[in-house]
C-alpha cells in the first residue's frame, strides 16, 4: 500500500512539475519579460516566505491539524523586531531573527499546549489565537505602521543582501528545505510525525508520545513563522497590524498543491516545494497577463480545487488497487 501510493506520488509531482513548465512557457509567449532574470529572482524572492512556511504547514497538516494563525504569528514577530530595531538601530540583523524566532516559537509553543494537553480542536485553537496574536499586534504598535525609514539599512538588508552569491531570502529557504528534509527522512521523531498522523492510535500503542509529537509540530510552525515574520518586514521595510492578513489560506494551499493529504499522513518535501512554485508563478504571472485582481482570485481556486481532486482520485485509485490486490 504504502509503495503503490509513493509511486502515485511521485506520478503526480512528476505531472505537476511538467505543468509548471507548461505554464512557464505559456505566459513567456504572452509576456517575454516573464523569464527575465529580473522578474525569476522576483518571483523565487517572493516565493521563499511562502515556501518556508509551507514546511511548517505540511507537518502540522501530516498529523491531522491545521494552523490558522500563521498569519497572525508573522504579523506579530514581525511588528515586535521592527519596532525593536527602529529604538535600536544598531542590533545586529542575526539577533533581529532570533528575536523573531523566539517570539513565533512562544506562540506556536502555546498553541501546541492547547490542542496537546488541553486537546481543543485544532482548527478552534488555531482561530482563537489568530484573533489574540492579531489584536496583540495592533495593541504593540499601537495602531501605527513602522515605515522603511525608521528601519536600520542593516535589517533591510536581510532581504536584499546575499550569502554565496544567493538571496538571503532564498538562501535561508533552502537551509530549512534541507534540514527539514534530513529531519523528516532521517529522524526517529520525523518518522514518528507521520505515524502519528496515519493513525493515531497505532501511534500511541507503539509507545510514540503523541502529545509531545503535535506540541513539537505546532511549536516549530510558530517558529517558522516567526522567521518568516522578520523576512517579510525586512523585503518590504514595512510592519502594519494588518500584515499578511489571510496569508495562512496561500500557505495551506501551497500544501495541498503539493499534494499533502488533508486526511493527514501523507505529505512530501519535493511536492511542497513544486506547489509553492506553482503558486508563486501564478502569483507573479497573471498580473503580467493584466488579468483582473477579482479572475485572479478564481483563477487560483480553479487551480487548487483541481489539485484537490487528483488527490482524491490517485488516493481512490491506489487505494483500489490494493484491495484488488488482496483479493487476488
Amino acid at each position: 500500500m504504502e509503495k503503490s501510493m509513493s509511486k502515485a506520488m511521485n506520478f503526480r509531482e512528476l505531472g505537476l512539475f511538467g505543468f509548471i513548465i507548461l505554464l512557464a512557457i505559456l505566459v513567456q509567449l504572452r509576456n517575454p519579460n516573464f523569464l527575465t532574470l529580473e522578474n525569476i529572482d522576483d518571483l523565487l524572492t517572493n516565493t521563499a516566505i511562502l515556501s518556508i512556511l509551507a514546511i511548517g504547514m505540511m507537518l502540522v497538516i501530516v498529523t491531522r491539524g491545521i494552523d490558522l494563525s500563521v498569519g497572525s504569528t508573522l504579523a506579530l514577530s514581525g511588528m515586535i523586531t521592527a519596532l525593536t530595531v527602529s529604538k535600536f538601530p544598531d542590533l545586529h540583523p542575526l539577533l533581529a531573527i532570533l528575536l523573531g524566532t523566539l517570539i513565533g516559537l512562544i506562540s506556536g509553543s502555546i498553541l501546541g499546549i492547547l490542542v496537546s494537553k488541553v486537546g481543543i480542536l485544532p482548527i478552534i485553537a488555531t482561530l482563537g489565537m489568530m484573533n489574540v496574536y492579531r489584536g496583540l499586534t495592533f495593541t504593540i504598535s499601537g495602531g501605527k505602521w513602522i515605515s522603511a525609514h525608521q528601519m536600520p539599512e542593516s535589517f533591510k538588508n536581510i532581504a536584499t543582501g546575499s550569502v554565496l552569491g544567493i538571496n538571503t531570502l532564498i538562501f535561508v529557504a533552502l537551509i530549512i528545505y534541507a534540514v527539514s528534509y534530513y529531519f523528516i527522512n532521517h529522524t526517529r521523531t520525523g518518522r514518528q510525525i507521520y505515524a502519528v498522523g496515519s493513525n493515531p492510535e497505532s501511534a500511541k500503542i507503539s509507545g510514540i508520545h503523541n502529545d509531545r509529537i503535535l506540541w513539537l509540530i505546532y511549536t516549530v510552525m510558530g517558529g517558522l513563522s516567526g522567521l518568516a515574520g522578520v523576512l517579510w518586514v525586512a523585503k518590504f521595510a514595512s510592519a502594519q497590524g494588518d500584515t499578511a492578513m489571510g496569508y495562512e489560506l496561500s500557505v495551506i494551499a501551497a500544501c495541498v498543491l503539493g499534494g499533502v493529504s488533508i486526511a493527514g499522513g501523507s505529505g512530501k518535501i519535493s511536492g511542497i516545494i513544486l506547489g509553492s512554485l506553482l503558486l508563486g508563478i501564478l502569483n507573479n504571472a497573471l498580473p503580467l497577463l493584466n488579468i483582473s485582481p477579482f479572475w485572479q482570485m478564481a483563477i487560483q481556486g480553479t487551480v487548487i480545487l483541481i489539485a484537490v481532486l487528483v488527490n482524491a482520485l490517485v488516493k481512490r485509485s491506489v487505494e483500489r488497487n490494493h484491495l484488488l490486490g488482496r483479493r487476488i
